[in-house]
C-alpha cells in the first residue's frame, strides 16, 4: 500500500505543509500517525487533490466537507439528491461567472483594438 509523507504531498501539489496540516485540523484529512510523523494513505492524497480542485472551482471548505460527508456515509437517495443539488448550484454559479468572463474579455478586446487604432493613427500623423 502506498503511503506518503506530508513533505511529499506538499511538493507534489505545490502547497505548504502548513496548508496540509490546516486541512487536517479542520477534519478534511485524517492521516495515520507513527509518533509525531503523519502517514498519509492514497485516500488522503485523493482527498487533498479534491480539496484543491474544489477550492479552485470556488467551493468553500464547508461545502467540500459536506460533499465528503455525503460521499463517506451510506449513501441514501436523499443524500445523493442533496449532492446533486449542491453540484447543480455550483454549476449554475460557475456558468454565470463564465458568461461574465466572456463579456469582460470581449470588452477588453474591443478596448485594446481601439487603443491600437488610436496609436496607429498617431503614428501616421507624424
Amino acid at each position: 500500500m502506498n503511503t506518503f509523507k506530508i513533505s511529499e504531498l506538499a511538493k507534489e501539489f505545490g502547497i505548504t505543509t502548513r496548508s496540509i496540516r490546516f486541512y487536517e485540523d479542520v477534519g478534511l484529512l485524517q492521516p495515520d500517525r507513527e509518533g509525531a510523523i503523519r502517514i498519509y494513505q492514497r485516500r488522503d492524497k485523493t482527498r487533498l487533490k479534491l480539496i484543491l480542485r474544489g477550492k479552485r472551482l470556488g467551493f468553500s471548505l464547508a461545502e467540500i466537507r459536506e460533499l465528503f460527508d455525503l460521499y463517506d456515509t451510506n449513501q441514501s437517495d436523499g443524500q445523493l439528491r442533496q449532492m446533486i443539488t449542491m453540484i447543480d448550484e455550483k454549476q449554475h454559479k460557475l456558468q454565470r461567472q463564465l458568461d461574465d468572463i466572456k463579456v469582460v474579455m470581449e470588452e477588453l478586446n474591443a478596448a485594446k483594438s481601439r487603443c491600437k487604432l488610436a496609436l496607429n493613427g498617431k503614428a501616421k500623423e507624424k
